[in-house]
């Protein structure tokens, strides 16, 4: 996989990249010389920090979801966990790509808002279907919803930065600053989730990390404004 994108980076010509607007920047060929905002401009940026917190809580929720169902999976047969976890971790791959397509050919006609709110409600879906059934196949079929969810984040995920941080420069340091968020988010998820089951058991755990999820989505519902239609060349407006 490492040798495959290093071919499609090479396929890239040098000349079809304009770096001031992969910073955040307008286009680098116009007259005007722009400056970079300052770094206050991000936390001072409203959305910027809603969208953080809703990176932070996806990933709170998401995490440990695939770990619960593994140690599920283990439970039930020793000799076929390993492979079934393998299934499942192969089927969301499948399902992702079609999502990531989906975002790529919709998210500036539909918006980036209900494709958003759309992975948070799978991603919550899935922490109240896992403790219907232990039926192995129901499991592989709710954990393969998780490439519905995770495909949609992660094609939607630089979108919205970009349209956060569009005529400021500073992109590439607000995509650091959440991924580093929502790895924090992550972090904590599986130590929460453990936490639920040694005192209340794998479904109270599944449930408490759809909750979470739920939260999410009703931040992001209340909070969180329609990015697409953020007027370019006024970084002023991230901070509404």
């Amino acid at each position: 996989m490492a040798l495959l994108s290093i071919v499609s980076v090479l396929t890239i010509r040098a000349e079809a990249i304009d770096y001031e607007i992969a910073r955040g920047l307008h286009d680098g060929r116009s007259e005007s010389q722009e400056k970079p905002s300052g770094l206050s401009v991000l936390m001072s940026s409203r959305g910027l920090l809603i969208f953080c917190l809703c990176c932070v809580i996806f990933h709170l929720a998401n995490a440990a979801m695939l770990p619960l169902v593994g140690q599920k999976l283990a439970l039930q047969d020793e000799n076929e966990g390993t492979a079934l976890m393998s299934g499942c971790i192969v089927a969301a791959q499948v399902v992702m790509v079609p999502m990531a397509i989906l975002v790529g050919r919709k998210a500036d006609i539909w918006g980036r808002k209900p494709l958003f709110l759309a992975g948070l409600v799978i991603l919550s879906l899935r922490g109240f279907l896992y403790p219907l059934s232990d039926d192995r196949f129901w499991l592989f079929a709710v954990q393969s919803l998780d490439g519905v969810g995770a495909g949609l984040y992660g094609a939607l995920f630089p979108l919205i930065v970009a349209d956060l941080t569009r005529g400021t420069g500073r992109f590439n340091l607000a995509q650091g600053a959440v991924i580093t968020a929502q790895g924090i988010g992550a972090a904590l998820s599986t130590s929460l989730a453990g936490l639920v089951v040694v005192h209340a058991g794998f479904s109270a755990a599944f449930l408490v990390l759809a909750g979470i999820a739920a939260s999410g989505f009703l931040l992001y519902f209340f909070a969180m404004p329609e990015t697409r239609d953020l007027d370019a060349g006024a970084p002023s407006e991230i901070a509404k």
